[in-house]
């Protein structure tokens, strides 16, 4: 088990969750001068070391994989989906295992326990307040992207206040690949399906968020990169500071 500072400069490992909370929140307050209150930086802390322990998939990427199929989280998909995120999906990043996808609905809130998160967004799949695609290769879940209406995401509210309404879109706001997967496509599939089912879903435009820069690393492409929107006929719908609106039509 173990858990790194966010600043990135101190990482600490043990077998107590409590132990590595104390450790972490000793660094920060010691280091850094950070604005987070105590509480919030220990469930921080605690959210991280669990996830060190729970996302226990393969980090390694597979030097090429098989055909990719895709298919709408419906009720009998979410134990797949919880594969994903509960094990493979931040086996390489626990910081951000306690995610689940719900904060494109929320926006920035503070931390939350992660079995809360967990238990919120599978209530939402059932409902279908969330919608989304889980890509497989050879059976296995392998990548998620959360293809839901825009009036559904707090993240993105107030966003190109002159354009379509919000109810009327479909925003692809996350894609979520296994590392084994990554550069492989499976971003590309997952998109090329919410498109082709925009119609269906009652939507009139698809919509992305891809950033404005990235630094390389695979966490920073969560949105998906501008180019495979580009790819698709998607063009620019409103500038932000730190990404692109991009729309096309059903």
């Amino acid at each position: 088990m173990w858990v790194e500072c966010f600043e990135e400069d101190a990482r600490f490992e043990g077998d107590e969750v409590e132990s590595l909370v104390g450790q972490l929140l000793a660094h920060v307050r010691d280091t850094h001068d950070s604005p987070y209150p105590d509480d919030e930086i220990r469930l921080w802390a605690r959210n991280f070391a669990e996830a060190s322990v729970r996302e226990d998939g393969p980090v390694g990427r597979l030097p090429s994989i098989g055909p990719i199929e895709v298919h709408p989280v419906t009720e009998d998909r979410i134990d797949d989906w919880l594969q994903l995120f509960d094990r493979d999906a931040f086996a390489d990043n626990p910081d951000w295992g306690s995610c689940y996808c719900l904060h494109p609905h929320t926006g920035d809130v503070p931390e939350r326990p992660w079995r809360d998160v967990r238990a919120e967004m599978i209530e939402r799949l059932r409902s279908r307040a969330t919608v989304g695609y889980l890509a497989y290769v050879d059976g296995r879940p392998a990548g998620w992207v959360n293809a839901s209406r825009r009036s559904t995401y707090a993240k993105y509210d107030g966003i190109d206040p002159s354009g379509p309404p919000p109810e009327a879109i479909v925003g692809v706001s996350c894609f979520v690949i296994a590392p084994p997967y990554r550069r492989h496509g499976v971003s590309s599939a997952l998109l090329d399906r919410v498109v082709a089912d925009g119609a269906a879903l009652g939507a009139r435009y698809v919509e992305g968020y891809p950033k404005r820069s990235a630094d390389g690393r695979d966490a920073e492409a969560f949105c998906g990169p501008r180019s495979m929107f580009d790819a698709r006929a998607f063009v620019p719908a409103e500038e932000h500071e730190r990404y692109t609106v991009v729309r096309r039509p059903v």
